[in-house]
């Protein structure tokens, strides 16, 4: 069988010239896009060019297009907005401005284009690449170009990249910029809260999104939200008076705040507009409640982009590169997207006209199909806040029979405590008794479990931890008194929430100097995903990692390239070490290394980040994929008891593979795999999987980093159709 795979080492950029812009608004993580496509098309031997201004940069030409080096993009990883600066353009709207657009281009020899910006900026890409050989027809006959130039420059080739904080265009499940956004949200809401329940007071909340909901949507699952307000599902007649019955329900169950949170382009069901002024005044009207309302405006859009945003972002400016050296004149401009954990390109036009057929599908309210059309994690979203957030009362609730019991094992992670409040309350909808397990296996053997209730969780999302307690302790040796308190407590089902039993702010101290290394120490036992990951978003120069195995000639030869780099020019430097990556090569001797190589060139630091990676509160991902997995969770747990259930024995019987399963992601979709198949796919030894996605991140984090090294691109190179994407996307999050 012939081998298909790709590397990066067959693909030629010479002679190839990229321009890249950014467009529209700006959004965090749009500089950590640029960074990579100038940095990876400058690997491949390409000549990378800065368009300012955006497309008006484009029109204007001069300065405002200037070619990129290597050190031209250093230190912008962790800045938000655009360095390159962003522009809305009346002129490329216009032909005249886009055939300036097109000399400008021609005489650089650009005829490849990476364009960041929303469904505007890529709809006028397109235009532009499908006027192309018109334009330089008219150039020529204008006599500004050769009939030659024509020839060599005959087609231009466009992708995309989606910067929105609002997310709000189809064909990808995340934009570069709204998880930054859901940061700046939260920590609001957070702060919010503490003054909120101080005073006992209301607040609404009005977050961007003039056609999309999702940042209202996320956010309120993220913060526990009593209501959330968006344009894609407005409110059914008579919302007013249930929405005061509820929060002054939740006042009645001592609960001394509420939050409200609107989508700035919130509408009713005849799609008037729904303002913050307008249930400011209804609240105190009705209940007499203290009520304030925050505008959180362009606050959003700032600060430093989220490590999420800034992985995203990197990862799509390198397979937007690919994209670019593979095309042919034939290849439809295209967009490099997210679908689970994978970037995959889409045609273009057909992103732009399912975001169309979304507001289509709203101005002649129909509202379901619009919250169809957003996709399947949108829709998701949207179910998963109604099981939570609306309490049935008993008569709803379905009969069921059934004890379940929730708890947390090995070490405390942040987005625990959303994920048991999640399950307790699908759980209760679902007609099940919830009970909670205090300390894990070891509170589970010493009988410390009780029934836990919907309002018990209440609050729980943003805390930090896990407030049921957590302990590393095996069920192995207590296994008959585990089984001994399920007997007595009727447990039929369990949701085990656990694992196997900052990077950031560093750098950027490191960039108020002039060289300086910072050797920084990770968690994560044998797994090298935070080092390898931390260092991406952090844009290190090295990772050590248990998976990847080194020695002494490699640690020589990264001291010998980093203090090349900075000889060059004013450089700061990031290693990360994996707790457990080495016996012998440990953090110190590290230091040590690089700190007597680099004499006369750069001085060291170390960090030994410890403990504190566990702290605080969780991130919005953490708060949302927890809350959503542990609901998920909840459901097929209900469905599998009703199945294993005999009526004649009045018991639950279980006793196959899939009775006891994992959940968690794989390349695009949640997957439920028995634990007993996990047995081959796993180094027990070492607590790690025998095989590990993100390693094929490894080389990027290299070459971003300018290092020599074989990237295996053979995933990259397929067009997807919205609607292949979709057929596969049945178990998207």
């Amino acid at each position: 069988m012939p081998d298909t795979k790709k590397f990066i080492e067959n693909l030629s950029g010479a002679g190839k010239c990229i321009g890249v812009l950014t467009s529209g608004g700006d959004a965090q993580g749009m500089n950590a896009a640029v960074r990579a496509v100038v940095r990876m098309g400058i690997y491949v031997g390409a000549k990378v060019y800065f368009i300012h201004e955006g497309y008006q940069g484009m029109v204007d030409g001069g300065d405002n297009i200037k070619e990129a080096s290597w050190e031209s993009v250093s230190s912008m990883l962790q800045v938000g907005g655009t360095v390159i600066g962003s522009a809305r353009c009346k002129d490329f709207r216009t032909h005249e401005g886009r055939l300036h657009a097109a000399l400008n281009l021609v005489q650089r020899g650009i005829t490849n284009l990476c364009v960041i910006g929303g469904d505007g900026s890529l709809t006028g890409a397109n235009l532009f690449r499908e006027e192309w050989s018109g334009l330089l027809d008219e150039l020529v006959q204008s006599g500004e170009i050769s009939e030659e130039a024509s020839q060599i420059h005959s087609a231009l080739h466009i992708v995309g990249m989606v910067g929105s904080i609002d997310n709000d265009f189809c064909g990808t499940d995340m934009t570069i910029g709204t998880d930054s956004a859901l940061h700046r949200i939260i920590e609001v809401v957070d702060a919010i809260m503490t003054t909120a329940q101080s005073h006992q007071r209301t607040f609404v909340l009005e977050v961007m999104g003039r056609h999309c909901g999702y940042l209202a949507l996320v956010s309120a699952l993220a913060c526990g939200a009593d209501w959330v307000l968006i344009p894609e599902m407005p409110p059914k007649d008579g919302w007013e008076e249930q929405m005061c019955y509820k929060l002054s329900e939740n006042r009645a169950d001592k609960k001394r705040l509420n939050i409200i949170i609107v989508a700035e382009g919130a509408i009713d069901q005849s799609n008037k507009p729904i303002t913050t002024e307008l249930i400011k005044d209804l609240v105190v009207r009705c209940l007499g409640f203290d009520t304030r309302v925050t505008i959180l405006g362009h606050v959003q859009r700032g600060g430093t982009p989220s490590a999420f945003d800034r992985i995203l972002a990197s990862r799509m400016g390198v397979e937007a590169v690919l994209a670019l050296l593979e095309a042919s004149p034939g290849t439809p401009a295209c967009v490099v997207s997210l679908c689970g954990n994978q970037a995959v390109r889409v045609p273009l036009m057909e992103c732009v006209q399912m975001t169309q057929e979304v507001q289509k599908a709203m101005d002649e309210k129909r509202f379901e199909e619009a919250v169809r059309l957003r996709g399947r994690s949108f829709e998701n979203n949207l179910n998963t806040y109604k099981l939570l957030s609306h309490r049935k009362i008993d008569s709803e609730l379905p009969h069921s029979s059934f004890n379940v019991a929730v708890l947390n094992v090995g070490a405390p992670a942040a987005g625990m405590n959303a994920a048991v409040r999640s399950a307790v309350r699908v759980g209760i909808t679902e007609g099940h008794t919830m009970f909670a397990v205090s300390d894990g296996f070891e509170g589970f053997y010493k009988g410390q479990i009780k029934e836990i209730k919907w309002g018990d969780v209440g609050g729980w999302t943003g805390q930090g931890g896990s407030l049921l307690g957590t302990k590393r302790t095996l069920p192995a040796k207590h296994i008959d008194k585990i089984a001994e308190q399920m007997r007595i407590h009727n447990i039929n089902a369990l949701l085990v929430i656990g694992g196997f039993e900052t990077c950031d702010r560093i750098k950027q101290s490191a960039s108020g100097t002039k060289r300086r290394v910072f050797i920084i120490e990770t968690m994560g036992g044998y797994c090298g995903y935070l080092a390898t990951v931390g260092g991406l978003a952090a844009g290190a120069d090295a990772a050590y990692i248990y998976e990847e195995p080194f020695d002494i000639r490699e640690l020589q030869s990264n001291v010998e390239h980093l203090t090349e780099k900075m000889k060059t020019s004013i450089q700061r430097g990031l290693v990360l070490r994996n707790e457990n990556c080495s016996e012998n090569y440990t953090t110190d001797f590290i230091y040590q290394l690089y700190n007597e190589e680099g004499k006369g060139v750069f001085d060291c630091r170390k960090n030994v980040l410890g403990h504190m990676q566990q702290g605080g509160a969780p991130s919005p991902f953490d708060r949302n994929f927890g809350t959503k997995i542990a609901a998920k969770a909840m459901q097929w747990i209900s469905k599998k008891l009703k199945e294993f259930y005999r009526e004649d024995e009045g018991r639950v019987f279980a006793n196959t593979e899939d009775s006891a399963c994992l959940l968690g992601m794989r390349r695009r979709a949640l997957v439920f795999q028995p634990v007993v198949q996990l047995k081959d796919e796993t180094d027990f030894v070492h607590r790690i999987p025998k095989e590990q996605w993100w390693l094929r991140l490894r080389p990027l984090m290299k070459i971003l980093a300018k290092y020599k090294t074989s990237y295996d691109v053979s995933d990259s190179g397929q067009l997807e159709h919205i609607v292949r994407l979709r057929a596969k996307d049945i178990s998207a999050i």
